[in-house]
């Protein structure tokens, strides 16, 4: 459930990371992660770009990584289809989203901003860190 809020507001952010190789430690940035607890909000946007990738590893399962990224989505954004951990309350999927772990899909350490728009913060920290 999102709620309407004015003002300024506290919200995280993390990176989603693809580490096509994991003994190699390298990454793509494939998306962001942006959370605003107060107001019940959890904002996902991804992008793929499989040239990039390519640059990393030539060899990659792209319908596994796209699996991968497409679960990801379904739990930010509570859909049914995530599971039960995307029926949790949104910092409780975000805390479960960016827990470590040692896959190909990662996610950055998280990191804390304030601003007046939760959807338009998420937009623009897509654009600097992901595009």
């Amino acid at each position: 459930m999102k709620r309407k809020m004015h003002g300024r507001q506290l919200y995280e952010h993390a990176l989603i990371r693809l580490v096509p190789e994991l003994a190699r430690g390298e990454f793509l940035n494939v998306g962001i992660l942006v959370l605003g607890k107060r107001a019940g909000f959890l904002g996902i946007r991804t992008a793929l770009d499989e040239d990039r990738l390519r640059c990393l590893r030539n060899e990659v399962d792209l319908e596994q990584v796209r699996a991968s990224l497409r679960a990801f989505e379904l739990i930010a954004r509570g859909d049914p289809n995530g599971g039960p951990i995307a029926r949790l309350e949104a910092a409780e999927r975000f805390r479960w989203l960016t827990a470590v772990r040692s896959s190909a899909i990662q996610t950055s350490p998280t990191h804390a901003g304030l601003c007046d728009d939760l959807e338009g913060t998420t937009e623009r920290l897509f654009r600097e860190l992901v595009l």
